[in-house]
């Protein structure tokens, strides 16, 4: 049953591309990335923006696969599996209906909060050994700011993503490690995302970025990548990052959309390259400038000005695009550039109308 449920899901966001990106994550990549952080039985694994919580549903599901579907554990263990160790969070009522009918089919009871993790109510979810999330893109509604007294970095910015990765690296539990899925302007936005980058590769090692291909996330409109790291062990906050290690799944890809849909062999070479060590510290091979998977020191970032945006192959972008033949996936090309040209501008407006605003509290916090 909650097999079928979940590729109900998947139908509804293919068939509804207008924002179904927003709480639908391709299963494919949900499952390599799951095969790569490799969950454990008793980590406590949380989502913060779970959508139908696909996530938390895979990594249950390797779980209880890995562990004799919970039977012969010692006592209290399997209860505990599937009552305690998982916590999500979802904004929008609806997707936080799907999200408990999905969890309840895959026979998992854990935490499933309606609320809004960027306010206080997120400060207070348990700490994680495990946190895998596809945040949502744009600006916070309104424009306004995250509600949070625990932020820092982004507590002055409407950019959800970035509070976001802020609120998954305090979320950490020390040594804890994550995988969350970004949009490119993470890696390169100036101000808030460069501050946060720092706050990043200070307080955790972020070890591997996956440069993932145009076409998966539509609804958006956006290039996206899956970043991995593991919060610092001894909960320091610097040092984190001594090098980084980056696979382009993107340049040259083929055209995804409903005439080639993600599959999971497309993940086979950069899981080979990642390795079997799911904090990224297993044996690698840089492949140089005319390979996918290469390594960056962090005087090397440092250079760049904290860019993380880093591609040396040629772009495929154009060549998948221009490779599109169906007409439901060239529509859905077109209003994911416009979505995304029209969320930029209204970023822009916001930042400059708060701009006084931010200005004059930056200098209270400083005094």
């Amino acid at each position: 049953m909650g097999d079928l449920y979940e590729g109900l899901l998947q139908k509804n966001a293919e068939d509804k591309k207008s924002g179904a990106g927003q709480y639908f994550t391709p299963r494919p990549l949900i499952d390599s990335i799951i095969r790569l952080t490799k969950p454990q039985l008793g980590e406590r694994i949380q989502d913060p923006a779970a959508g139908t919580g696909g996530f938390i549903v895979a990594a249950h599901r390797r779980i209880y696969n890995e562990n004799n579907e919970l039977y012969g554990l010692p006592d209290g263990a399997a209860e505990k599996q599937i009552r305690d160790c998982y916590t999500l969070a979802e904004l929008v009522p609806d997707t936080h209906r799907l999200c408990l009918m999905n969890l309840m089919l895959h026979g998992i009871e854990g935490d499933a909060h309606s609320m809004d993790t960027l306010t206080d109510e997120g400060a207070s979810l348990p700490k994680a050994d495990l946190i895998l999330s596809n945040p949502p893109f744009g600006t916070k509604k309104g424009g306004g700011r995250p509600q949070r007294g625990d932020f820092s970095t982004t507590a002055n910015t409407s950019n959800k993503q970035l509070a976001f990765v802020e609120h998954i690296i305090r979320g950490l539990a020390p040594g804890g490690r994550a995988a969350v899925v970004v949009p490119d302007n993470v890696l390169f936005e100036d101000g808030t995302g460069r501050t946060l980058r720092q706050m990043l590769m200070n307080w955790c090692d972020l070890h591997t970025i996956l440069r993932l291909p145009t076409g998966i996330f539509y609804a958006q409109g956006v290039k996206t990548n899956v970043i991995f790291f593991t919060r610092n062990a001894d909960k320091a906050q610097s040092g984190g990052t001594k090098e980084v290690w980056v696979y382009d799944m993107r340049a040259g890809a083929p055209s995804y959309g409903k005439t080639r849909p993600l599959k999971a062999e497309d993940f086979t070479a950069f899981e080979a390259a990642f390795g079997d060590d799911p904090y990224g510290h297993g044996e690698r091979q840089n492949q140089g400038e005319e390979g996918r998977f290469r390594r960056f020191t962090r005087d090397e970032i440092d250079a760049r000005g904290d860019n993380l945006d880093i591609s040396w192959l040629r772009d495929g972008e154009e060549e998948a695009e221009d490779g599109l033949t169906d007409p439901d996936d060239i529509t859905a090309a077109i209003l994911g550039h416009l979505r995304e040209a029209t969320r930029e501008i209204e970023a822009l407006v916001l930042e400059l109308e708060g701009g006084e605003e931010d200005e004059a509290t930056a200098a209270v916090a400083a005094e």
